[in-house]
């Protein structure tokens, strides 16, 4: 089974690191397909306070529930300290939305157990896989 499969299959609880409320924003977009296929998104974004109806949280550690999955739609700079984060709550996978990448983060993330995809759309890879 391939990474993206085995994700797909064993992560229902997605924590999307900069999901806006803008319906123009590819995040946006993002969450609301999975939504729409049954996923529980948990917005992560400090500037936000509710997206697609559900409460958003300033960070990961915020979260009071269980993440499996976190999707992270932000520049290759800010990806280590969400990996930081990713690992300390336990998260089984990690996903660099298209466009970024952080080798030495990815590492990091695999070498704690984690599941990891980079520079790839989500949706896009769901939906071939569906």
């Amino acid at each position: 089974m391939s990474i993206e499969k085995d994700i797909f299959a064993s992560c229902r609880t997605i924590a999307i690191v900069g999901l806006s409320s803008n319906p123009a924003r590819a995040s946006y977009g993002v969450a609301e397909y999975f939504q729409s296929q049954g996923y529980r998104i948990i917005p992560v974004n400090p500037n936000e306070t509710e997206v697609l109806g559900e409460k958003a949280y300033p960070d990961l550690r915020s979260i009071p529930e269980r993440v499996d999955l976190v999707n992270v739609f932000r520049r290759p700079e800010h990806v280590p300290e969400i990996v930081d984060e990713a690992i300390a709550i336990g998260a089984r996978a990690l996903w660099l939305q298209q466009g970024i990448t952080h080798p030495e983060a990815e590492a990091k993330a695999r070498a704690a157990g984690l599941l990891v995809v980079s520079d790839a759309c989500m949706m896009v890879m769901h939906r071939l896989y569906r």
